[in-house]
């Protein structure tokens, strides 16, 4: 293994599988809600557990994307970090 292949924190890979599964997660509970919206009815997705599922895809995806860009900055400032080591 090369010694310039990059090291993941712990850290790191939580919040990689963190965001993609909220991401996951949202897309289908979107689509869910499309499916039941058009299947029941509007009303439906207002009561019950629907409305949680209906929560999930209205603000998991957002969420999802805030702990994407938090990743990509972490990854960055260390690539950034260590290039200014070797300079």
């Amino acid at each position: 293994m090369p010694s310039d292949a990059p090291k993941f924190s712990t850290f790191e890979r939580v919040l990689a599988y963190a965001s993609i599964s909220i991401i996951a997660l949202a897309v289908i509970s979107y689509l869910t809600t499309l499916i039941v919206g058009l299947a029941a009815g509007r009303e439906a997705l207002a009561s019950g557990l629907w409305a949680i599922v209906t929560w999930i895809a209205f603000y998991g995806l957002p969420i999802g994307f805030v702990l994407l860009i938090v990743l990509l900055i972490i990854s960055f400032s260390r690539r950034g970090g260590r290039r200014s080591e070797r300079e």
